[in-house]
């Protein structure tokens, strides 16, 4: 495994772990300013200000849980894509039922001007309930 494999590795872990802690802050240095996500049955959410919103949302009254297995990383000079089987559980604070959603998710990610640094810049997480 080459070291920029690692990194992004390492990003999709530092990902699940935040998003598990509710750290947004975290979880937003991990992508690009213009990062799009595609998700099922919505429109795409466009640019990190727009991801945060829906996080922090989401978090006020929700945990998130999130683990995966990465099935492949792939890496072409600045440019990098990695495939993942992901699992989602949405859990409300108030409690009640969690909502799960598992599938593939495929990510790509750019590399930065340092030269070491990986940023996720597009997402498709098109989850179906698990």
């Amino acid at each position: 495994m080459t070291a920029d494999e690692r990194r992004i590795r390492d990003l999709i872990a530092t990902w699940h772990r935040a998003t598990a802690a509710g750290d947004v802050n975290a979880v937003l240095r991990l992508m690009s300013a213009d990062v799009v996500f595609l998700v099922a049955g919505k429109p795409a959410i466009q640019g990190r200000g727009e991801f945060e919103k829906g996080l922090r949302g989401l978090l006020k009254s929700h945990r998130i849980e999130s683990s995966g297995k990465i099935e492949e990383v792939r890496v072409a000079g600045d440019l990098a894509y990695s495939w993942t089987t992901l699992t989602v559980r949405v859990t409300p604070l108030s409690g009640g039922d969690a909502v799960e959603r598992s599938g593939s998710a495929l990510s790509v990610f750019r590399k930065q001007a340092d030269g070491v640094t990986w940023l996720l810049m597009r997402d498709a997480n098109l989850l179906p309930p698990a």
